[in-house]
């Protein structure tokens, strides 16, 4: 990395096109170099950025879709502009190797314009017209049209695992600017470097499209009341989180219990769980169980759609494939994980999967401060429904192999599940109708469900659904990841007998 740029973070907070210092200071703890000084939040700073978003919504919300849409491929510009700047403090920062940061960023730029050329398309309004019946009997009908309206200012929190997609300038942001509303980001303490130099971009675009500044600002954290005042502040009209349970659960009661409560989108984790069918295990399952161990340890398990859970039939094929995943998940080195909390959580996790009864380890490995290696562990099928403690999510690269008696077991499993963010059946074509009987359970527990393949890797696209059934997200309705993210933060309005002077354009049209 000698050659590239460096970018040297201030430690600020940006709110409304301005660079604030905090009263007290945290310092970052990057996996390579010095740490930094860091501005922690506070509740009069979210104060001042939500009444600014709350000034801008007026204006904001009122721009054409060309406007907004010129804005989301000028943030996307300016994160590229900075493409070198952004990789070099990522990856001090969190660890994750160059070319993940690299397609992370791409990722994120490319969803920005996807955001830019689904608004200029109408389809996302919905627009209705019910034309008047002056003389219909018994009572004549007004005129009445509809369309998908911006709900106001929404708080955004960066996600740990994806500094860039998930974070400041990430889905939740995007599909709030293209939606019409402006957004406060709660930076993530992981890395504060590369929140700010996203929210660099952002400015930079802000200003070259003559948008009111207070479309987007964004604070640092280190003071734990800042999270709770944020989705508390009566101004605040939605939240968008991805996160941990416990502290997207938090947040979420929170919401709830405002004098006016708001709708928390909350994407929460899963162990996506897969169900071997009995065909594709005797044709190759070895591979699959080599494919999976690949799966598992990509970015050190520490993805929410880790496909942390196998269900196979037991037999000599099962055996098979546990043996296959243990042998390529050894050749495995350790690997650094995001923050030390997590790995102390990744540790604490397996540690506790491991000392549940009638739990086999199959492959133990030692972990210390930042860095994870795999572990795996086998568990009937009997023993996994008398047990709820297995279901719950390890973040990180720890798989668990669960024994079925028989297909009827199988079928059981499935039923128990909590909601997941996806569910996946590997499968031949003779295992057609065992699938076919599984498919409604699987479609009930999951908001994505794939055949043959793995779930690590979220496209970003029209047809794609992010979310799931609670403990999956708070909104099995919604999704955080495609273009149908932006109804998220969009409500129905009818407009009955409205001259159409008064009229958005879209309606008058």
């Amino acid at each position: 990395m000698g050659s590239e740029p460096k970018f040297h973070p201030h430690g600020q907070h940006l709110i409304a096109g301005n660079w604030h210092a905090g009263e007290g200071q945290f310092t970052s703890a990057p996996v390579d170099g010095q740490g930094h000084a860091v501005s922690k939040g506070s509740t009069a700073l979210v104060d001042k950025a939500v009444q600014a978003a709350e000034t801008a919504f007026w204006d904001y919300s009122a721009t054409s879709r060309a406007a907004r849409a010129a804005f989301l491929n000028k943030i996307a510009d300016e994160i590229e502009s900075r493409g070198e700047m952004i990789t070099d403090i990522g990856t001090r920062e969190t660890g994750l190797p160059a070319a993940r940061l690299e397609g992370e960023r791409g990722r994120t730029t490319g969803q920005l314009r996807m955001f830019a050329a689904h608004i200029l398309k109408d389809d996302y309004l919905d627009l209705r017209h019910d034309a008047a019946l002056p003389d219909r009997a018994p009572l004549p009908r007004p005129d009445l049209r509809m369309m998908q309206r911006p709900v106001g200012p929404v708080a955004v929190f960066g996600a740990s695992n994806f500094p860039l997609a998930f974070s400041t300038a990430g889905g939740d942001t995007a599909s709030a600017l293209a939606a019409g509303c402006p957004v406060v980001v709660k930076a993530h303490e992981a890395h504060p470097g590369t929140a700010e130099i996203i929210a660099a971009a952002i400015l930079a675009a802000i200003r070259a499209c003559e948008m009111p500044e207070g479309v987007f600002s964004m604070i640092h954290g280190g003071a734990y009341e800042v999270g709770g005042a944020l989705v508390q502040h009566p101004l605040i009209s939605a939240v968008g989180f991805t996160g941990s349970l416990k502290g997207g659960r938090a947040l979420f009661d929170l919401c709830a219990a405002r004098p006016t409560p708001i709708p928390f989108f909350g994407e929460l984790g899963s162990v996506n769980p897969m169900f071997l069918m009995p065909a594709a295990m005797a044709a190759r399952g070895a591979a699959i169980g080599t494919a999976w161990a690949g799966s598992l340890t990509m970015g050190v398990g520490q993805f929410c759609t880790n496909p942390g859970i196998a269900v196979v039939i037991d037999g000599a094929e099962a055996d098979a494939f546990v043996a296959a995943a243990s042998e390529a998940l050894s050749a495995t080195t350790p690997q650094v994980m995001l923050t030390t909390g997590i790995a102390e959580a990744y540790r604490n996790g397996v540690k506790t999967i491991g000392a549940q009864n009638a739990v086999r380890e199959v492959l133990g490995t030692m972990c210390d401060n930042r860095d994870a290696a795999p572990y795996l562990y086998e568990v009937s099928g009997a023993d996994w429904l008398a047990n709820d403690a297995l279901g719950h999510e390890v973040f990180g690269p720890m798989g668990m192999v669960v024994r079925a008696r028989d297909l009827t077991q199988m079928r059981e499993i499935a039923l128990s599940l909590e909601g997941q963010l996806t569910c996946t059946l590997h499968m031949d074509d003779s295992d057609l109708a065992e699938a076919r009987a599984l498919l409604p359970i699987l479609e009930r527990k999951a908001g994505r469900v794939l055949a043959n393949g793995f779930p690590t890797g979220v496209e970003v696209c029209d047809a794609m659904v992010h979310g799931g059934p609670y403990p999956a997200s708070t909104n099995f309705g919604a999704t955080s990841v495609g273009s149908l993210a932006i109804h998220r933060f969009l409500r129905p309005v009818c407009y009955q007998n409205m001259p159409e002077g008064l009229l958005p354009s879209e309606l008058a049209e």
